[in-house]
């Protein structure tokens, strides 16, 4: 018997698809720098079945690639020739809301998005959120340990993890659905899967925190004159606003591109920085605070100009912008930066990358936005002739100068194939070196997700 056939007799027919079953879809994240077709689509319905495809790719020897919703910008979820991909679609749903203990257990190809109205309708808010959420599923999020938008409230994916479910490349199924918040029995092996990229083991379900589902959100649009009124309001917005869930900053190549692309004018005038500013709570003491903070803020030059957004529509404008979904169809094969600094040295940084990529690349498009608030900053660079030297050369510039300012490489986007190579510009040989002794130990055959993360290991 062929590996296909076990594995059709394992999963069923209807659950190994190959040959014109096998979509285009299953070939790319959104990087869309996948070249390959997977040698089979798995499409496991149980953790049970998980562990059986694990354990018949590991006695072949068969390189397994994990694939969730395919929202990645890093090629983690690329399949190699020859690679079987294993898609958590079919393992969805939320199988249990704890009300008392305020927690969700969720199969790992839930969409985020729907297991984020599964919490509000039970009265709760999963705080865990990206501009992907219709997309993107929890498996690949914990995954990623994806950032997001409230970080700043609510710390990173794997803040919110209590309790993991996963499968190890040989078919073990390494289940601690834990739902205490305190539970200080040994090493944390969760956190050895999450942001790990599918390269230790398949995460199939987890147990996530809930928090209080907040009556709604003030937002307001504000814009400033420099950088460094940027770190003032974000320092009086941390003191002055209780509720603070998000401070997100655009310089203004980024907001006035995506302004213009959705035809929407906010001010009279171009700021430097436009930042979004948003609190949990909408009762009358939350936006009796809210707009003397602004108030506040204006009075003592900190912002020049500022709109509270008097509906959700108002809201949903300024957040268009910000997530500036447009620019990858003006800007066809945009390159997606994500970095992280000292939020001091954001501006800094900014300058100086922009100056080389333009001395390199004239005609480039470069510009910045971030989670400010979470040391976190966004690159956006297009080149007017892209091809795959081009975005490495783009790369080295940007990451060798995160390497000046002692930064990460990767904010929240992960390695992937696509960072890989420079993950040494944020990581010590020391550290990388246990990370393949991690590898070796859980996953001797390398099957899982190979080539992912790690460099190769030079002799």
């Amino acid at each position: 018997m062929t590996i296909i056939d076990d594995l059709v007799e394992a999963l069923g027919a209807e659950n190994v698809l190959t040959g014109d079953r096998r979509g285009e879809r299953y070939r790319s994240d959104a990087s869309a720098t996948g070249r390959h077709l997977p040698l089979a689509v798995l499409r496991p319905t149980s953790a049970h079945q998980v562990a059986a495809a694990l354990e018949i790719c590991d006695r072949h020897r068969q390189p397994v690639v994990p694939q969730g919703g395919l929202t990645g910008l890093a090629g983690g979820a690329n399949p190699r020739e020859g690679d079987i991909a294993l898609c958590l679609e079919k393992l969805s749903g939320i199988e249990e809301i704890d009300r008392v203990a305020g927690t969700m257990t969720v199969f790992a190809g839930t969409p985020l998005e729907f297991a984020q109205k599964a919490a509000e309708d039970a009265g709760f808010l999963l705080p865990i959120d990206l501009g992907a959420r219709g997309s993107c599923q929890i498996g690949g999020n914990l995954s990623t340990n994806a950032g997001g938008i409230r970080v700043i409230r609510h710390g990173v994916t794997r803040d919110n993890v209590l309790g993991l479910e996963a499968v190890l490349a040989d078919g073990t199924i390494l289940s601690s659905l834990n739902r205490m918040t305190k539970n200080n029995t040994g090493y944390d092996l969760r956190q050895l899967f999450i942001g790990s990229e599918g390269t230790l083991g398949i995460i199939t379900r987890a147990v996530l925190r809930l928090r209080p589902l907040p009556t709604g959100r003030l937002t307001a649009l504000c814009g400033l004159t420099s950088y460094d009124d940027v770190l003032a309001l974000l320092k009086s917005a941390k003191s002055g606003l209780p509720g603070l869930s998000a401070f997100e900053a655009m310089w203004e190549t980024y907001f006035r591109f995506n302004a213009d692309a959705l035809n929407l004018r906010f001010f009279e005038k171009d700021y430097p920085f436009v930042v979004i500013i948003e609190q949990d709570g909408v009762g009358e003491d939350e936006r009796d605070r809210f707009e003397s903070f602004l108030g506040t803020a204006i009075e003592n030059n900190l912002v020049a100009d500022a709109l509270l957004a008097q509906s959700e529509k108002e809201s949903r404008a300024f957040w268009s912008v910000r997530e500036g979904h447009l620019m990858d169809q003006r800007l066809p094969g945009l390159i997606n930066l994500d970095i992280s600094l000292p939020i001091g040295r954001l501006d800094e940084f900014a300058r100086q990358c922009e100056a080389v990529l333009l001395a390199r690349f004239p005609a480039a498009h470069v510009s910045f936005f971030g989670h400010i608030g979470d040391s976190n900053l966004h690159v956006a660079v297009w080149v007017d002739t892209p091809d795959e030297h081009d975005t490495h050369e783009v790369d080295a510039i940007a990451y060798g100068l995160v390497r000046k300012f002692d930064g990460s490489i990767s904010a929240e986007h992960g390695i992937g194939t696509l960072k890989r190579d420079f993950l040494d510009h944020s990581r010590s040989p020391a550290e990388i070196d246990v990370m393949r002794r991690i590898k070796a130990a859980l996953d001797p055959n390398q099957i899982l997700n190979p080539g992912k993360v790690l460099p190769a290991k030079h002799p």
